[in-house]
Protein backbone atom coordinates (compact mmCIF):
# COMPACT_ATOMS: atom_id res chain seq x y z
CA UNK A 1 0.00 0.00 0.00
CA UNK A 2 1.76 3.32 -0.72
CA UNK A 3 2.69 5.63 1.74
CA UNK A 4 0.15 8.42 0.43
CA UNK A 5 -2.89 6.58 1.15
CA UNK A 6 -4.59 7.84 3.57
CA UNK A 7 -4.97 4.86 6.10
CA UNK A 8 -1.80 3.76 5.31
CA UNK A 9 -0.74 7.06 6.45
CA UNK A 10 -3.70 6.43 9.50
CA UNK A 11 -1.68 3.27 10.26
CA UNK A 12 2.02 4.81 10.28
CA UNK A 13 1.10 8.22 12.08
CA UNK A 14 -1.23 6.65 15.16
CA UNK A 15 -1.82 2.95 15.00
CA UNK A 16 1.12 1.24 14.58
CA UNK A 17 2.34 2.94 17.82
CA UNK A 18 -0.11 0.46 19.26
CA UNK A 19 0.62 -2.66 17.48
CA UNK A 20 1.47 -4.67 20.53
CA UNK A 21 -2.06 -4.25 21.70
CA UNK A 22 -3.57 -4.05 18.34
CA UNK A 23 -1.99 -8.14 18.05
CA UNK A 24 -3.39 -9.29 21.42
CA UNK A 25 -6.65 -8.36 20.40
CA UNK A 26 -6.32 -9.83 17.25
CA UNK A 27 -5.52 -13.55 19.09
CA UNK A 28 -8.83 -12.62 21.25
CA UNK A 29 -10.87 -12.31 17.84
CA UNK A 30 -9.41 -15.47 16.63
CA UNK A 31 -11.05 -17.08 19.80
CA UNK A 32 -13.54 -15.38 19.55
CA UNK A 33 -14.11 -16.30 15.66
CA UNK A 34 -13.10 -19.96 15.89
CA UNK A 35 -15.16 -20.69 18.21
CA UNK A 36 -18.04 -20.16 15.94
CA UNK A 37 -16.89 -22.83 13.75
CA UNK A 38 -16.03 -25.13 16.48
CA UNK A 39 -19.55 -24.54 17.52
CA UNK A 40 -20.54 -26.02 14.19
CA UNK A 41 -18.37 -28.97 14.00
CA UNK A 42 -19.55 -29.89 17.85
CA UNK A 43 -22.77 -30.41 15.95
CA UNK A 44 -22.18 -33.39 13.91
CA UNK A 45 -21.49 -35.79 17.41
CA UNK A 46 -24.51 -34.05 18.64
CA UNK A 47 -26.76 -35.26 16.12
CA UNK A 48 -24.92 -38.44 15.35
CA UNK A 49 -23.78 -39.68 18.20
CA UNK A 50 -26.68 -38.07 21.08
CA UNK A 51 -29.78 -38.11 19.11
CA UNK A 52 -29.49 -40.99 15.87
CA UNK A 53 -26.90 -43.33 17.88
CA UNK A 54 -28.46 -42.53 21.54
CA UNK A 55 -25.08 -42.74 23.11
CA UNK A 56 -26.12 -40.78 26.67
CA UNK A 57 -22.56 -40.92 27.58
CA UNK A 58 -21.27 -38.75 24.85
CA UNK A 59 -24.07 -36.03 26.52
CA UNK A 60 -22.22 -34.57 29.28
CA UNK A 61 -18.59 -34.11 27.05
CA UNK A 62 -20.62 -32.68 24.48
CA UNK A 63 -22.54 -30.50 26.72
CA UNK A 64 -19.64 -29.50 28.65
CA UNK A 65 -17.31 -28.46 24.79
CA UNK A 66 -20.28 -26.12 23.85
CA UNK A 67 -20.53 -24.74 27.47
CA UNK A 68 -16.70 -24.18 27.55
CA UNK A 69 -16.87 -22.47 23.85
CA UNK A 70 -19.63 -19.53 24.77
CA UNK A 71 -17.70 -18.62 28.34
CA UNK A 72 -14.31 -18.63 26.00
CA UNK A 73 -15.91 -16.86 23.47
CA UNK A 74 -17.18 -14.27 25.97
CA UNK A 75 -14.62 -13.77 28.12
CA UNK A 76 -12.29 -12.93 24.42
CA UNK A 77 -14.72 -10.82 23.09
CA UNK A 78 -15.25 -8.11 26.67
CA UNK A 79 -11.19 -8.34 26.92
CA UNK A 80 -10.64 -8.13 22.55
CA UNK A 81 -13.31 -5.12 22.78
CA UNK A 82 -11.63 -3.07 25.77
CA UNK A 83 -8.53 -2.95 24.37
CA UNK A 84 -9.54 -2.05 20.73
CA UNK A 85 -12.07 0.54 22.70
CA UNK A 86 -8.39 1.71 24.56
CA UNK A 87 -6.34 1.63 21.00
CA UNK A 88 -8.67 3.66 19.16
CA UNK A 89 -9.67 6.19 21.73
CA UNK A 90 -6.25 7.22 22.02
CA UNK A 91 -5.08 7.14 18.39
CA UNK A 92 -8.49 9.64 18.18
CA UNK A 93 -7.50 11.94 20.70
CA UNK A 94 -3.49 12.35 19.26
CA UNK A 95 -4.87 12.90 15.88
CA UNK A 96 -7.44 15.69 17.44
CA UNK A 97 -4.32 17.04 19.22
CA UNK A 98 -2.10 16.90 16.04
CA UNK A 99 -4.68 18.29 13.38
CA UNK A 100 -5.59 21.31 15.77
CA UNK A 101 -1.85 22.01 16.56
CA UNK A 102 -1.83 21.91 12.73
CA UNK A 103 -4.63 24.25 12.43
CA UNK A 104 -3.13 26.89 14.41
CA UNK A 105 -0.30 27.31 12.58
CA UNK A 106 -2.01 27.97 8.90
CA UNK A 107 -1.96 31.47 7.94
CA UNK A 108 -5.30 33.62 8.76
CA UNK A 109 -5.56 33.99 5.08
CA UNK A 110 -6.94 30.13 5.75
CA UNK A 111 -9.70 31.07 7.93
CA UNK A 112 -11.16 33.69 5.72
CA UNK A 113 -11.80 30.86 3.27
CA UNK A 114 -12.86 28.19 6.04
CA UNK A 115 -15.85 28.54 8.17
CA UNK A 116 -15.82 27.66 11.39
CA UNK A 117 -18.00 24.67 11.12
CA UNK A 118 -15.98 22.67 8.72
CA UNK A 119 -13.00 23.13 10.54
CA UNK A 120 -14.90 21.68 13.75
CA UNK A 121 -16.24 18.76 11.71
CA UNK A 122 -12.59 18.09 10.10
CA UNK A 123 -11.18 18.42 13.76
CA UNK A 124 -14.27 16.52 15.85
CA UNK A 125 -16.70 14.97 13.30
CA UNK A 126 -13.97 13.16 10.77
CA UNK A 127 -11.70 11.80 13.35
CA UNK A 128 -15.17 10.57 15.44
CA UNK A 129 -16.15 8.90 12.43
CA UNK A 130 -12.95 7.19 11.84
CA UNK A 131 -12.86 6.22 15.14
CA UNK A 132 -15.65 4.32 15.44
CA UNK A 133 -15.50 2.87 12.03
CA UNK A 134 -12.27 1.62 12.59
CA UNK A 135 -13.68 0.14 15.45
CA UNK A 136 -15.84 -1.45 14.13
CA UNK A 137 -13.51 -2.64 11.27
CA UNK A 138 -11.03 -4.35 13.96
CA UNK A 139 -13.72 -5.76 16.68
CA UNK A 140 -16.24 -6.67 14.33
CA UNK A 141 -14.35 -6.88 11.13
CA UNK A 142 -11.17 -9.29 12.60
CA UNK A 143 -13.67 -11.36 14.53
CA UNK A 144 -16.56 -11.86 12.15
CA UNK A 145 -13.61 -12.82 9.25
CA UNK A 146 -12.02 -15.30 11.65
CA UNK A 147 -15.87 -16.64 12.09
CA UNK A 148 -16.39 -16.98 8.21
CA UNK A 149 -12.83 -18.92 7.77
CA UNK A 150 -13.71 -21.40 10.39
CA UNK A 151 -17.23 -21.56 9.61
CA UNK A 152 -16.22 -22.35 5.89
CA UNK A 153 -14.01 -24.57 6.98
CA UNK A 154 -15.90 -27.09 8.59
CA UNK A 155 -18.20 -27.02 5.83
CA UNK A 156 -15.58 -28.23 3.04
CA UNK A 157 -15.10 -30.98 5.83
CA UNK A 158 -18.19 -31.87 5.28
CA UNK A 159 -18.18 -31.67 1.77
CA UNK A 160 -16.36 -29.62 -0.36
CA UNK A 161 -19.29 -29.74 -3.65
CA UNK A 162 -22.11 -28.83 -1.48
CA UNK A 163 -19.61 -25.51 -0.31
CA UNK A 164 -18.88 -24.34 -4.07
CA UNK A 165 -22.34 -25.37 -4.69
CA UNK A 166 -23.15 -23.09 -2.29
CA UNK A 167 -20.82 -20.32 -3.41
CA UNK A 168 -22.77 -20.21 -6.67
CA UNK A 169 -23.83 -16.59 -6.08
CA UNK A 170 -20.94 -14.93 -5.10
CA UNK A 171 -19.49 -14.10 -8.34
CA UNK A 172 -22.56 -12.12 -9.10
CA UNK A 173 -21.59 -10.13 -6.06
CA UNK A 174 -18.18 -8.26 -7.57
CA UNK A 175 -19.28 -6.10 -10.38
CA UNK A 176 -22.33 -4.15 -8.32
CA UNK A 177 -20.52 -4.11 -5.13
CA UNK A 178 -17.77 -1.68 -6.13
CA UNK A 179 -20.52 0.52 -7.94
CA UNK A 180 -22.38 1.07 -4.52
CA UNK A 181 -19.00 1.41 -2.57
CA UNK A 182 -17.88 4.42 -4.77
CA UNK A 183 -21.59 5.59 -4.89
CA UNK A 184 -21.51 5.41 -1.19
CA UNK A 185 -18.02 7.48 -0.73
CA UNK A 186 -19.22 9.99 -2.76
CA UNK A 187 -22.26 10.57 -0.47
CA UNK A 188 -20.05 10.41 2.59
CA UNK A 189 -17.77 13.16 1.07
CA UNK A 190 -21.28 15.21 0.70
CA UNK A 191 -22.45 14.32 4.14
CA UNK A 192 -19.50 15.36 6.04
CA UNK A 193 -19.44 18.28 3.44
CA UNK A 194 -22.72 19.24 4.88
CA UNK A 195 -22.36 18.00 8.32
CA UNK A 196 -19.82 21.17 8.52
CA UNK A 197 -22.24 23.74 7.04
CA UNK A 198 -24.63 23.07 9.71
CA UNK A 199 -22.25 23.49 12.41
CA UNK A 200 -21.15 26.73 11.01
CA UNK A 201 -24.70 27.59 11.31
CA UNK A 202 -24.84 26.77 14.92
CA UNK A 203 -21.23 28.67 15.43
CA UNK A 204 -22.97 31.98 13.80
CA UNK A 205 -26.20 31.32 16.10
CA UNK A 206 -24.82 30.78 19.61
CA UNK A 207 -21.59 33.68 18.59
CA UNK A 208 -24.43 36.23 17.95
CA UNK A 209 -27.74 35.61 19.55
CA UNK A 210 -27.70 39.30 21.21
CA UNK A 211 -28.09 40.99 17.85
CA UNK A 212 -30.35 37.94 16.50
CA UNK A 213 -32.37 38.48 19.41
CA UNK A 214 -32.45 42.26 18.58
CA UNK A 215 -33.37 42.17 15.49
CA UNK A 216 -35.71 39.59 15.74
CA UNK A 217 -34.39 37.00 13.69
CA UNK A 218 -34.77 33.71 15.62
CA UNK A 219 -36.95 32.66 13.09
CA UNK A 220 -34.84 33.39 10.20
CA UNK A 221 -32.15 31.66 11.69
CA UNK A 222 -34.20 28.49 12.49
CA UNK A 223 -35.03 28.46 9.28
CA UNK A 224 -31.36 28.11 7.61
CA UNK A 225 -30.95 25.79 10.33
CA UNK A 226 -33.42 23.64 9.36
CA UNK A 227 -32.60 23.79 5.44
CA UNK A 228 -29.12 22.88 6.67
CA UNK A 229 -30.28 19.65 8.80
CA UNK A 230 -32.83 19.21 6.16
CA UNK A 231 -30.19 18.90 3.64
CA UNK A 232 -27.81 16.68 5.95
CA UNK A 233 -30.72 14.09 6.69
CA UNK A 234 -31.08 13.54 2.94
CA UNK A 235 -27.70 13.06 2.31
CA UNK A 236 -27.37 10.46 5.56
CA UNK A 237 -30.20 8.77 3.77
CA UNK A 238 -28.54 8.26 0.73
CA UNK A 239 -25.26 7.73 2.43
CA UNK A 240 -27.64 4.15 4.61
CA UNK A 241 -29.51 3.29 1.88
CA UNK A 242 -26.16 2.89 -0.32
CA UNK A 243 -24.84 1.32 2.79
CA UNK A 244 -27.41 -1.34 3.12
CA UNK A 245 -27.24 -2.36 -0.88
CA UNK A 246 -24.07 -4.52 -0.02
CA UNK A 247 -25.69 -6.98 2.48
CA UNK A 248 -28.46 -7.05 0.29
CA UNK A 249 -27.06 -7.96 -2.44
CA UNK A 250 -25.19 -10.57 0.39
CA UNK A 251 -28.23 -11.67 0.89
CA UNK A 252 -29.39 -12.59 -2.45
CA UNK A 253 -26.21 -14.60 -3.43
CA UNK A 254 -27.19 -17.05 0.17
CA UNK A 255 -30.03 -17.40 -0.72
CA UNK A 256 -29.11 -18.80 -4.17
CA UNK A 257 -26.59 -21.10 -2.43
CA UNK A 258 -29.02 -22.30 0.10
CA UNK A 259 -31.81 -23.26 -3.08
CA UNK A 260 -28.84 -24.66 -4.63
CA UNK A 261 -27.71 -27.12 -1.85
CA UNK A 262 -31.01 -28.45 -1.23
CA UNK A 263 -31.81 -29.42 -5.09
CA UNK A 264 -28.19 -30.70 -5.28
CA UNK A 265 -27.82 -32.30 -1.71
CA UNK A 266 -31.37 -33.21 -1.00
CA UNK A 267 -31.41 -36.49 -2.88
CA UNK A 268 -27.49 -37.32 -1.09
CA UNK A 269 -29.25 -37.07 1.89
CA UNK A 270 -32.81 -39.26 0.93
CA UNK A 271 -30.60 -41.78 -0.16
CA UNK A 272 -28.42 -42.45 2.91
CA UNK A 273 -25.31 -40.86 1.00
CA UNK A 274 -24.60 -38.62 3.55
CA UNK A 275 -25.86 -38.47 7.27
CA UNK A 276 -27.95 -36.17 9.43
CA UNK A 277 -25.10 -34.90 11.22
CA UNK A 278 -23.39 -34.08 8.21
CA UNK A 279 -26.09 -32.04 6.56
CA UNK A 280 -26.55 -30.56 10.61
CA UNK A 281 -23.21 -29.72 10.78
CA UNK A 282 -23.08 -28.05 7.31
CA UNK A 283 -26.26 -26.15 7.18
CA UNK A 284 -25.51 -24.48 11.00
CA UNK A 285 -22.23 -23.49 9.03
CA UNK A 286 -23.55 -22.17 6.60
CA UNK A 287 -26.52 -20.30 8.57
CA UNK A 288 -23.75 -19.31 11.07
CA UNK A 289 -21.86 -17.82 8.32
CA UNK A 290 -24.53 -15.94 6.78
CA UNK A 291 -24.49 -13.16 9.71
CA UNK A 292 -20.65 -12.46 9.62
CA UNK A 293 -20.89 -12.44 6.13
CA UNK A 294 -23.27 -9.81 5.82
CA UNK A 295 -21.30 -7.51 8.90
CA UNK A 296 -18.83 -8.13 6.61
CA UNK A 297 -20.35 -6.91 3.66
CA UNK A 298 -21.91 -3.58 5.60
CA UNK A 299 -18.23 -2.78 7.08
CA UNK A 300 -17.49 -2.17 2.98
CA UNK A 301 -19.98 0.95 3.01
CA UNK A 302 -18.69 1.53 6.28
CA UNK A 303 -15.34 1.61 4.94
CA UNK A 304 -15.82 4.04 2.38
CA UNK A 305 -17.62 6.34 4.58
CA UNK A 306 -14.17 5.98 6.87
CA UNK A 307 -12.18 6.93 3.54
CA UNK A 308 -14.19 9.83 2.83
CA UNK A 309 -12.83 11.48 6.56
CA UNK A 310 -9.59 10.18 5.74
CA UNK A 311 -9.45 11.96 2.95
CA UNK A 312 -10.74 15.21 4.50
CA UNK A 313 -8.54 14.98 7.50
CA UNK A 314 -5.52 14.72 5.95
CA UNK A 315 -6.09 16.92 3.15
CA UNK A 316 -6.11 19.20 6.17
CA UNK A 317 -2.99 17.97 7.54
CA UNK A 318 -1.38 18.55 4.11
CA UNK A 319 -2.16 21.95 3.81
CA UNK A 320 0.84 23.82 4.53
CA UNK A 321 1.24 27.32 5.79
CA UNK A 322 2.85 29.78 3.21
CA UNK A 323 3.85 32.25 6.50
CA UNK A 324 6.90 30.19 7.03
CA UNK A 325 10.15 30.36 9.91
CA UNK A 326 13.47 31.56 8.35
CA UNK A 327 15.79 29.31 7.44
CA UNK A 328 18.58 31.04 10.32
CA UNK A 329 16.42 33.45 12.08
CA UNK A 330 18.25 36.18 14.08
CA UNK A 331 18.40 38.13 17.68
CA UNK A 332 15.29 37.65 19.20
CA UNK A 333 14.73 40.92 20.51
CA UNK A 334 16.72 43.88 19.32
CA UNK A 335 17.36 46.71 21.33
CA UNK A 336 16.18 49.38 19.16
CA UNK A 337 12.34 49.05 18.66
CA UNK A 338 11.38 51.37 16.13
CA UNK A 339 9.34 50.60 13.21
CA UNK A 340 9.54 51.29 9.28
CA UNK A 341 7.81 50.77 6.41
CA UNK A 342 9.06 51.04 3.03
CA UNK A 343 7.53 51.30 -0.16
CA UNK A 344 4.88 48.23 1.34
CA UNK A 345 2.47 46.95 -1.10
CA UNK A 346 -0.46 44.69 -0.50
CA UNK A 347 -3.93 43.45 -1.79
CA UNK A 348 -6.57 40.83 -0.57
CA UNK A 349 -7.74 39.51 -4.06
CA UNK A 350 -7.85 42.45 -6.57
CA UNK A 351 -8.72 45.00 -4.07
CA UNK A 352 -5.23 46.99 -3.13
CA UNK A 353 -5.22 47.14 0.60
CA UNK A 354 -1.38 49.28 0.52
CA UNK A 355 -0.23 50.82 -2.01
CA UNK A 356 3.82 52.09 -1.43
CA UNK A 357 3.08 52.23 2.38
CA UNK A 358 6.03 54.47 3.94
CA UNK A 359 6.21 55.26 7.45
CA UNK A 360 8.34 55.24 10.63
CA UNK A 361 7.20 54.97 14.42
CA UNK A 362 10.28 55.96 16.35
CA UNK A 363 11.26 53.51 19.46
CA UNK A 364 9.75 54.83 22.86
CA UNK A 365 7.14 56.71 20.78
CA UNK A 366 3.50 56.62 20.53
CA UNK A 367 2.60 56.77 16.49
CA UNK A 368 -1.25 56.70 15.95
CA UNK A 369 -2.73 55.68 13.07
CA UNK A 370 -6.12 57.38 11.38
CA UNK A 371 -8.13 57.74 8.01
CA UNK A 372 -11.08 56.43 7.23
CA UNK A 373 -12.60 53.02 6.81
CA UNK A 374 -11.11 51.13 4.16
CA UNK A 375 -7.61 53.07 4.58
CA UNK A 376 -5.37 50.24 5.49
CA UNK A 377 -4.99 50.65 9.17
CA UNK A 378 -5.61 47.25 10.29
CA UNK A 379 -3.69 45.48 7.53
CA UNK A 380 0.26 47.23 8.94
CA UNK A 381 -1.05 45.41 12.13
CA UNK A 382 -1.80 42.59 10.39
CA UNK A 383 2.06 42.87 8.31
CA UNK A 384 3.80 43.64 11.20
CA UNK A 385 2.59 40.50 13.00
CA UNK A 386 3.21 38.65 10.02
CA UNK A 387 -0.51 37.36 9.82
CA UNK A 388 -0.44 38.38 5.98
CA UNK A 389 2.74 39.25 4.04
CA UNK A 390 3.53 42.06 1.89
CA UNK A 391 3.69 41.49 -2.19
CA UNK A 392 6.46 43.84 -1.89
CA UNK A 393 8.43 45.94 0.17
CA UNK A 394 9.84 45.65 3.37
CA UNK A 395 8.81 45.98 6.73
CA UNK A 396 11.65 46.37 9.98
CA UNK A 397 11.77 46.89 13.85
CA UNK A 398 15.60 48.34 14.86
CA UNK A 399 16.50 48.00 11.35
CA UNK A 400 15.97 44.00 11.06
CA UNK A 401 13.33 42.71 8.16
CA UNK A 402 10.65 41.30 10.53
CA UNK A 403 10.96 38.12 7.96
CA UNK A 404 14.40 37.41 10.17
CA UNK A 405 12.77 36.78 12.83
CA UNK A 406 11.20 33.32 14.39
CA UNK A 407 7.57 33.62 14.38
CA UNK A 408 7.51 33.20 17.94
CA UNK A 409 10.20 35.70 18.57
CA UNK A 410 8.68 38.73 16.20
CA UNK A 411 5.30 37.82 18.16
CA UNK A 412 6.66 37.65 21.21
CA UNK A 413 7.74 40.98 20.98
CA UNK A 414 3.82 42.47 20.94
CA UNK A 415 1.07 43.40 23.24
CA UNK A 416 -2.21 43.92 21.69
CA UNK A 417 -5.28 45.51 23.00
CA UNK A 418 -8.25 45.70 20.51
CA UNK A 419 -11.85 46.49 21.01
CA UNK A 420 -12.49 43.15 21.22
CA UNK A 421 -11.35 41.52 24.09
CA UNK A 422 -11.18 37.90 23.71
CA UNK A 423 -11.81 36.35 27.07
CA UNK A 424 -12.33 32.22 27.32
CA UNK A 425 -14.59 30.56 29.29
CA UNK A 426 -12.45 30.09 32.47
CA UNK A 427 -11.83 32.06 35.71
CA UNK A 428 -10.59 35.77 35.90
CA UNK A 429 -7.41 34.46 37.43
CA UNK A 430 -6.95 31.99 33.95
CA UNK A 431 -7.70 35.13 31.20
CA UNK A 432 -4.88 36.69 32.78
CA UNK A 433 -2.26 34.27 32.97
CA UNK A 434 -3.25 32.44 30.10
CA UNK A 435 -1.55 29.37 31.53
CA UNK A 436 1.56 30.82 32.17
CA UNK A 437 3.33 29.53 35.74
CA UNK A 438 6.07 31.98 36.06
CA UNK A 439 3.67 34.59 36.93
CA UNK A 440 4.02 35.49 41.00
CA UNK A 441 1.41 36.63 42.89
CA UNK A 442 3.13 40.11 43.31
CA UNK A 443 3.17 40.81 39.79
CA UNK A 444 -0.13 39.52 38.76
CA UNK A 445 -1.53 41.82 41.52
CA UNK A 446 0.30 44.84 40.14
CA UNK A 447 -0.90 44.29 36.87
CA UNK A 448 -4.29 44.30 38.46
CA UNK A 449 -3.67 47.56 39.73
CA UNK A 450 -2.14 48.74 37.13
CA UNK A 451 -4.93 48.03 34.76
CA UNK A 452 -7.79 49.37 37.23
CA UNK A 453 -8.75 45.00 37.40
CA UNK A 454 -8.85 45.87 41.29
CA UNK A 455 -11.45 48.11 41.04
CA UNK A 456 -14.37 46.33 40.14
CA UNK A 457 -12.77 42.58 41.84
CA UNK A 458 -14.41 43.01 45.03
CA UNK A 459 -17.36 43.13 43.29
CA UNK A 460 -17.12 39.21 41.46
CA UNK A 461 -17.96 36.67 43.86
CA UNK A 462 -15.02 34.81 43.77
CA UNK A 463 -12.51 36.96 43.14
CA UNK A 464 -9.91 35.89 40.84
CA UNK A 465 -11.50 32.71 40.74
CA UNK A 466 -14.46 34.02 39.84
CA UNK A 467 -15.77 32.34 35.99
CA UNK A 468 -15.78 35.43 33.26
CA UNK A 469 -18.44 33.31 31.13
CA UNK A 470 -18.47 32.63 27.06
CA UNK A 471 -16.33 34.94 25.86
CA UNK A 472 -16.65 37.26 28.75
CA UNK A 473 -20.39 37.75 29.06
CA UNK A 474 -19.78 38.20 32.76
CA UNK A 475 -18.22 41.41 32.99
CA UNK A 476 -18.95 44.62 31.15
CA UNK A 477 -16.85 46.05 27.63
CA UNK A 478 -15.00 48.19 30.30
CA UNK A 479 -13.96 45.40 32.23
CA UNK A 480 -13.27 43.52 29.67
CA UNK A 481 -10.82 46.12 28.49
CA UNK A 482 -9.13 46.51 31.76
CA UNK A 483 -8.53 42.62 31.65
CA UNK A 484 -6.76 42.54 28.37
CA UNK A 485 -4.94 45.35 29.03
CA UNK A 486 -3.44 43.84 32.70
CA UNK A 487 -2.80 41.11 30.10
CA UNK A 488 -0.36 43.02 28.06
CA UNK A 489 1.01 44.34 31.56
CA UNK A 490 2.04 40.61 32.51
CA UNK A 491 3.24 39.99 28.58
CA UNK A 492 5.34 42.83 29.55
CA UNK A 493 6.65 43.43 25.39
CA UNK A 494 8.35 46.54 24.19
CA UNK A 495 5.72 47.01 21.49
CA UNK A 496 1.99 47.96 22.13
CA UNK A 497 -0.42 47.26 19.49
CA UNK A 498 -3.53 49.33 20.41
CA UNK A 499 -6.46 48.39 18.14
CA UNK A 500 -9.26 51.01 18.88
CA UNK A 501 -9.22 49.43 22.94
CA UNK A 502 -12.10 52.46 23.75
CA UNK A 503 -14.56 52.47 20.70
CA UNK A 504 -17.23 50.68 22.81
CA UNK A 505 -16.71 52.57 25.85
CA UNK A 506 -18.74 54.87 27.76
CA UNK A 507 -17.28 58.04 29.18
CA UNK A 508 -16.31 56.69 32.16
CA UNK A 509 -15.23 53.35 31.40
CA UNK A 510 -13.21 55.42 28.83
CA UNK A 511 -11.32 57.61 31.36
CA UNK A 512 -10.45 54.72 33.52
CA UNK A 513 -9.34 52.69 30.49
CA UNK A 514 -7.35 55.50 28.91
CA UNK A 515 -5.59 56.01 32.29
CA UNK A 516 -4.42 52.27 32.53
CA UNK A 517 -3.65 52.43 28.46
CA UNK A 518 -1.30 55.52 29.53
CA UNK A 519 1.02 53.55 32.16
CA UNK A 520 1.10 50.76 30.11
CA UNK A 521 2.18 52.57 26.66
CA UNK A 522 5.00 54.72 29.05
CA UNK A 523 8.56 53.89 27.52
CA UNK A 524 6.82 51.17 24.97
CA UNK A 525 6.87 51.76 21.36
CA UNK A 526 3.14 52.39 20.83
CA UNK A 527 0.99 52.01 17.31
CA UNK A 528 -2.74 52.83 17.80
CA UNK A 529 -5.34 52.67 15.58
CA UNK A 530 -8.28 55.21 16.49
CA UNK A 531 -11.13 56.22 14.73
CA UNK A 532 -12.49 58.65 17.69
CA UNK A 533 -9.52 61.67 17.04
CA UNK A 534 -9.81 62.91 20.96
CA UNK A 535 -7.98 59.81 21.77
CA UNK A 536 -4.55 60.10 20.02
CA UNK A 537 -4.21 63.98 20.34
CA UNK A 538 -1.55 63.69 22.71
CA UNK A 539 0.68 61.06 20.37
CA UNK A 540 4.16 61.59 19.40
CA UNK A 541 3.21 61.51 15.38
CA UNK A 542 -0.10 60.57 13.65
CA UNK A 543 0.09 58.97 10.73
CA UNK A 544 -3.02 59.91 8.27
CA UNK A 545 -3.72 57.07 5.61
CA UNK A 546 -6.05 57.03 2.89
CA UNK A 547 -6.36 54.08 0.42
CA UNK A 548 -3.21 52.39 1.27
CA UNK A 549 -1.06 55.16 1.84
CA UNK A 550 0.04 57.65 3.98
CA UNK A 551 -1.79 61.30 2.60
CA UNK A 552 -0.08 63.41 5.99
CA UNK A 553 1.76 62.84 9.29
CA UNK A 554 2.89 65.03 12.10
CA UNK A 555 1.59 66.15 15.68
CA UNK A 556 -1.77 67.08 16.14
CA UNK A 557 -1.58 70.89 16.34
CA UNK A 558 0.70 70.52 13.09
CA UNK A 559 -1.87 68.79 11.38
CA UNK A 560 -4.90 70.99 12.48
CA UNK A 561 -2.89 74.03 11.18
CA UNK A 562 -2.53 72.44 7.22
CA UNK A 563 -5.84 71.73 6.71
CA UNK A 564 -5.72 69.10 5.01
CA UNK A 565 -7.72 65.03 5.67
CA UNK A 566 -6.85 65.23 9.29
CA UNK A 567 -8.83 68.37 9.94
CA UNK A 568 -11.69 67.27 7.57
CA UNK A 569 -12.26 64.48 9.80
CA UNK A 570 -11.55 65.91 12.93
CA UNK A 571 -14.21 68.63 11.83
CA UNK A 572 -16.46 65.86 10.68
CA UNK A 573 -16.84 64.67 14.70
CA UNK A 574 -16.14 67.49 16.36
CA UNK A 575 -18.53 69.50 14.15
CA UNK A 576 -15.58 72.46 13.83
CA UNK A 577 -12.38 72.83 13.10
CA UNK A 578 -10.25 73.04 16.00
Amino acid sequence: MPNHHPFARLWAGYLRRSLPWIMLAACLMAIEGGAVGMLAWLLEPTFDLVFVAGRSDAILWVGAAIFGLFALRGVAGVTQRTIMARVMMRAAARLQHDLLSHVLRLDTAYFATNSPGQLIERVQGDVQAVQATWTRLLTGGARDAVALVALLAVALSVDPVWTLVAAIGAPLLVAPSLIVQRYVRRKAIKLRDIAGTRTTRLDEIFHGITPIKLNGMEAYQAARFRTATDQMVRAAIRTQAGQATVPALVDLAIGAGFFAVLVYGGPQIIAGEKSIGEFMAFFTAMSLAFQPLRRLATLSGAWQTMMASLDRIFALRDTVPTITEPATPRIARPRDTSVVFDNVHLAYGDAAALQGLRFEAQAGQTTALVGPSGAGKSTVFNLLTRLVEPASGQVTIGGQDIRDFALSDLRGLFSVVSQDALLFDETLRENLVLGRDDISEDRLRAAIDAAHVADFLPDLPGGLEAPVGPRGTNLSGGQRQRVAIARALLRDTPILLLDEPTSALDAASERIVQTALADLSRGRTTLVIAHRLSTVRGADRIIVMDRGKVVEQGDHRALMARGGLYTHLHGLQFGEVA
